[in-house]
């Protein structure tokens, strides 16, 4: 009976052994530490949303000098203005989100692939391959080819700089552009997504 002990409680000592041997073979710089299916964050000020981001699958990666988000499946960003209006929109079919932990003013996000961006307010959309966002210095950037699209006209060119709600949006190295100069005065616009309806009656 006690030999039988005995080998119960080596092969328990193995058996853990072996796991932890396998754990500490992992590297976690390629392994997630977490995932995330059909993730959805909102981030708030004061009460009011400034931000929702979705994508179907999250993967982080963590070192001691990084962390690492990524989503493979796609990423869309909704974001808010003051009076909390739906202002801007950012699909792209693959993104990233990287952090350094040893400089905290390092806070990068990147989209890839088909990336469009659309102000609902000034009725501007961007078409881009790649797009960076600092949100510590609170811009957007690319250095791809770009394509404008506004009420005002059409622009392309190679390189872009906005500030990250891509209200005033600046392309970098123009070409075969052209803009509309004779706008119908009594045009009525209607801001569709942020429209709530009729005025009630006093």
């Amino acid at each position: 009976m006690m030999l039988a002990s005995v080998f119960a409680l080596a092969s328990i000592v193995v058996s853990c052994k072996s796991k932890l041997a396998q754990a500490d073979m992992l590297d976690l710089s390629v392994t997630p530490v977490q995932t995330l299916t059909d993730m959805f964050t909102v981030q708030t000020c004061n009460g009011k949303v400034e931000m929702r981001i979705e994508a179907p699958l999250m993967e982080t990666y963590e070192s001691d000098t990084v962390k690492l988000d990524l989503f493979p499946k796609g990423l869309s960003v909704y974001s808010y203005n003051d009076e909390g209006l739906l202002e801007s929109l950012v699909f792209s079919d693959k993104a990233s989100h990287k952090v350094d932990k040893t400089r905290k003013t390092e806070d990068i996000w990147s989209a890839f692939g088909n990336v469009l961006i659309h102000n609902v307010i000034k009725r501007e959309t961007m078409e881009t391959d790649t797009i960076y966002w600092d949100q510590y210095n609170k811009e957007i950037w690319t250095d791809c080819y770009v394509k404008m699209y506004s009420p005002d006209g059409f622009l392309q060119g190679y390189g872009m700089r906005s500030d990250d709600h891509a209200r005033n949006a600046i392309l970098r190295k123009t070409f075969n552009g052209y803009g509309v100069t004779i706008q119908d005065s009594t045009l009525v616009v209607i801001d569709s997504v942020n429209f709530i309806g009729a005025f009630p009656k006093n």
